[in-house]
C-alpha cells in the first residue's frame, strides 16, 4: 500500500500522489500547491499539541490522547441514537483505500526526519485493522 508520510516542506515528488496535509493549522507562508487537500480534522487538537510541546506529556501519553481523538464522536453521534459517525474512522477509511489505488503522502510541518510526529501515528492507524 503506497500510503506514505513526509514533511510538508520536503520536496514535492510526482510518486508522492495525492498529498494530503493533516494538520490544525495550515501555516502562515505555505504556498497552497505544497499539498492538494488540507485536513485539519486530522490533526492533533490544539490542546493536545500545545501541551506535547511544552513539554507537559510525554510521546507515549501524545500518541495514547491523539488515537482517542481521532475516534472521539462529536456532536452528530450524540444527535443520532442508532448510526455514530465514531469520529474520523470514514474519513480513516476513505484514505485507507485511496492509498491501496494510488499513492497517498500524509503531510505536516514536522522536520523529515522527526521520529515523534502525529504523521507516523495517524499512518499506523490507518494501516491498522481497526480503521
Amino acid at each position: 500500500m503506497p500510503l506514505t508520510t513526509k514533511s510538508v516542506w520536503s520536496p514535492i515528488d510526482e510518486r508522492d500522489g495525492l498529498r494530503i496535509l493533516a494538520a490544525r493549522f495550515r501555516g502562515r507562508g505555505l504556498p497552497v500547491d505544497r499539498y492538494d487537500v488540507w485536513m485539519a480534522n486530522l490533526g492533533p487538537s490544539e490542546a493536545l499539541l500545545r501541551a506535547y510541546l511544552a513539554g507537559d506529556l510525554t510521546w507515549a501519553t501524545f500518541a495514547r490522547r491523539y488515537r482517542a481523538e481521532l475516534f472521539a464522536g462529536g456532536s452528530a453521534d450524540a444527535a443520532n441514537r442508532t448510526i455514530r459517525n465514531h469520529g474520523q474512522k470514514f474519513t480513516l477509511r476513505l484514505i485507507k483505500e485511496l492509498a491501496r489505488r494510488q499513492p497517498v503522502t500524509l503531510l505536516c510541518h514536522c522536520a523529515e526526519d522527526q521520529p515523534h510526529c502525529h504523521r507516523h501515528l495517524l499512518r499506523q492507524v490507518i494501516l491498522s485493522a481497526r480503521v
